[in-house]
């Protein structure tokens, strides 16, 4: 039998693997393994041999030839083989202790908040007809309040909402603004002053647990006056750990000389989540208008916004003035 001979598989002719050095069955031995298969190669996908004579020989399965041939796995195959199977446990393990390694605070998605104390943003909507009622009972008996805990600001939306006061308030724990609802609902004159004549006058209310994220601190403005602006973004889920640099580098970009003063950037705890607010301060209305227009042709400015925009769901923003009593004016 020549071992040139071609392979007829499933109706096709292809060339025969040469098999030097492998024992060759006798003739006898061809005859029964062609009787075996005939007549069922060609719907079984079987491999047949076929000598001049034209009898037929079947062979194993592509997947058998180890098994059938070992003289086919050389020494050095077997080396490179083993090898190999080192090299990919090496990189395993190599692979598991970078990951054990690093910090696990790099796979949270909470602000990382390292301080206790936080800040509850407040918002008010009041009914169209009591806006200036409402105004001037909050400034002649804010003094109730504050005599509790530590006031921030306190501002009446301009642009952005209507007929809308907003006011963020300090604490240093969670413990601390329980015990001031305590002692707010048992002071008299907080109570019958203001409370019982203020509900009447609102329509809504709602309020927010925030951070000051840890790269930014609470700034003042560097003069009284001037307006504010607070904006709103909706990240999308995954946390700091996932946008935090490219949103810092997008505030860090707008808060340089010659542009706007950043007086906070704040993570939220309680309210909607992944959502961080920064308050602006300007001297008006109109030198925010100019300001905006200089960082859309400041190449700086665009990219790192640009980059930061890709983590972005939605944002909304409101121009507000401080009131009288404000502390941030």
């Amino acid at each position: 039998m020549d071992d040139a001979a071609p392979l007829q598989t499933e109706g096709r002719w292809k060339h025969q693997y040469s098999l030097t050095n492998c024992s060759k069955p006798d003739k006898q031995e061809n005859k029964a393994a062609a009787a075996d298969v005939e007549g069922t190669w060609e719907g079984a996908g079987r491999r047949v041999r076929t000598d001049v004579d034209g009898e037929s020989t079947a062979l194993p399965q592509r997947g058998s030839l180890q098994a059938s041939c070992p003289c086919l796995l050389s020494d050095s195959f077997r080396r490179f083989a083993s090898n190999m199977s080192k090299l990919r446990s090496s990189l395993l393990r190599s692979a598991v202790a970078a990951v054990a390694a690093k910090p696990r605070a790099n796979f949270s998605t909470g602000p990382q908040q390292k301080h206790k104390t936080f800040y509850e943003f407040r918002t008010y909507c009041i009914r169209p007809d009591q806006n200036a009622a409402f105004l001037k009972l909050t400034n002649d008996n804010i003094h109730l309040r504050t005599a509790h805990s530590e006031l921030i600001g306190y501002w009446s939306v301009e642009y952005g909402g209507l007929n809308q006061v907003f006011h963020i308030w300090k604490y240093e724990s969670y413990s601390q603004r329980a015990a001031v609802r305590a002692a707010l609902a048992q002071d008299p004159s907080w109570v019958s002053k203001y409370l019982s004549k203020a509900m009447p006058m609102l329509t809504s209310q709602d309020n927010e647990v925030t951070y000051l994220v840890p790269w930014s601190s609470l700034q003042q403005p560097p003069q009284e006056g001037g307006v504010y602006e607070l904006t709103s973004y909706q990240m999308r889920p995954g946390g700091p750990s996932v946008w935090g640099k490219a949103f810092q580098a997008a505030v860090t970009a707008h808060d340089a000389p010659g542009y706007a003063k950043l007086v906070g950037v704040f993570h939220s705890e309680f309210g909607q989540l992944n959502r961080v607010h920064t308050l602006w301060w300007f001297e008006s209305p109109d030198q925010r208008a100019e300001l905006r227009q200089k960082a859309h042709n400041d190449a700086r400015v665009v990219a790192a916004v640009r980059n930061s925009f890709v983590h972005l769901d939605s944002q909304k923003n409101k121009l507000m003035f401080p009131c009288p009593f404000s502390p941030l004016k």
